[in-house]
């Protein structure tokens, strides 16, 4: 394994010999290491997560980047390889949507993964995963809007416009995931599903705007439909967790489907929670359905979400974070014990309307009855008084 100042060096000239745009780094030093970093309630510097990820998994030992609560990424060794794969999206508007399509893969070249035993990675993250293709399929609105709380994420929160997946910032051990696990040059690695992604910024993202010192260029879109930027600020300065607030964002003028619209976007830090903290803006069931598959693509049980497991052992998590079991496979979940009252049907419709996402949505944040509304304001990002007062009352209540 080549260090990895010298293989970042090699990996750029491939990247142009490729006639591809110039990968280009940021200087990150020493960082404190985020682990903790998951949050009841939204809070700057940490990830206001659906369920706190537990279980096995990650990398199996590190080494010497690591150091008395922090970590050096300079220092840290990476994935050996550079393959190529026939990546990229399609991005298109459909009236008030924005539609996504891609096939999983990035248009970088990535490590060969699964790791091999030959590789001086194997001695701390032995990642068996290999990347596969999916049919990814984003429908988000086109001008997203703030929701009246931020909302909590799960595993997953945006797509890369290389076309990999973005994680959140912690491994299947609650860790802080870059800090910990060995990726490749572009901070990437595939979890056990195949799924390529990014739990940071990628040295690989195309932010040409930014290296010549001005604001970062979008580099993808969270979940939400709000767009993610790179590193760097207004006047080219490279921004920190404690330049943005509790969802890693801001608001200001931004290009936006070609016009300069002033609204909210996140931003990409060199330091945790490294990418979206939480989301600002409702996000739809229909944002997560591609995620809802197993090892080649295939169905998961319990609807899961494709999780970041490198050793295979974790407590299952549903949508949003939710165990299977939350009405996912079910006939959807009624209001109060004993069925639906009357009008809830109808008031929930009525309540996704308002809220711009689908029925479904709504029930699934309720869940079984009895209804969780703090569980489903802190979902729908909305207040629980906003939730009791558009629903009706359970039968008995």
């Amino acid at each position: 394994m080549l260090p990895r100042e010298l293989g970042f060096s090699l990996f750029t000239l491939l990247l142009l010999l490729a006639g591809g745009a110039a990968a280009h780094d940021i200087p990150r030093g020493t960082l404190p290491v985020g682990d903790g970093g998951g949050s009841a309630r939204p809070t700057v510097g940490k990830l206001f997560i659906c369920r706190q990820q537990t279980g096995g998994g990650g990398a199996q030992r590190t080494g010497d980047w690591m150091a008395n609560g922090s970590w050096t990424p300079a220092r840290k060794p990476q994935v050996d390889g550079a393959r190529h794969w026939p990546g990229g999206l399609a991005i298109r508007l459909e009236g008030t949507r924005r539609v996504i399509e891609g096939n999983g893969l990035p248009s970088h070249p990535t490590g060969n993964f699964p790791v091999a035993r030959n590789d001086d990675a194997y001695a701390y993250d032995r990642n068996p995963n290999s990347i596969h293709t999916w049919a990814l399929r984003l429908t988000v609105p086109a001008l997203p809007q703030r929701a009246d709380m931020p909302v909590c994420i799960p595993n997953e929160v945006g797509i890369a416009l290389t076309g990999g997946a973005i994680f959140n910032a912690i491994d299947a051990m609650g860790r802080d995931a870059p800090a910990y696990e060995i990726q490749d040059s572009c901070n990437g690695h595939p979890q056990e599903a195949g799924i390529y992604h990014y739990h940071d910024y990628s040295p690989c993202l195309n932010d040409p705007s930014g290296a010549a010192g001005q604001h970062s260029d979008l580099v993808g879109y969270a979940f939400d439909g709000f767009g993610i930027f790179g590193v760097h600020g207004e006047g080219g300065q490279i921004l920190r967790t404690a330049d943005l607030d509790e969802c890693h964002g801001h608001e200001h003028a931004v290009p936006w489907d070609g016009h300069v619209r002033s609204m909210f976007h996140y931003h990409m830090t060199p330091d945790f929670p490294y990418t979206v903290g939480c989301f600002r803006g409702a996000v739809e069931r229909s944002s997560f359905e591609q995620f809802h598959f197993g090892q080649h693509g295939q169905g998961m049980p319990g609807g899961q979400f494709g999780r970041d497991r490198e050793m295979r052992a974790q407590s299952p998590v549903g949508m949003n974070g939710l165990p299977p079991g939350n009405g996912m496979n079910g006939p959807p979940p009624g209001i109060g014990m004993g069925g639906p009252p009357p009008g809830a049907r109808e008031a929930m419709a009525g309540l996704a309307r308002e809220l711009g996402v689908d029925e479904e949505t709504v029930r699934r944040a309720l869940g079984p009855p009895p209804p969780d509304f703090a569980r489903a304001a802190r979902m729908l990002g909305v207040s629980e008084e906003r939730l009791r007062r558009a629903l009706p009352s359970p039968r008995g209540n």
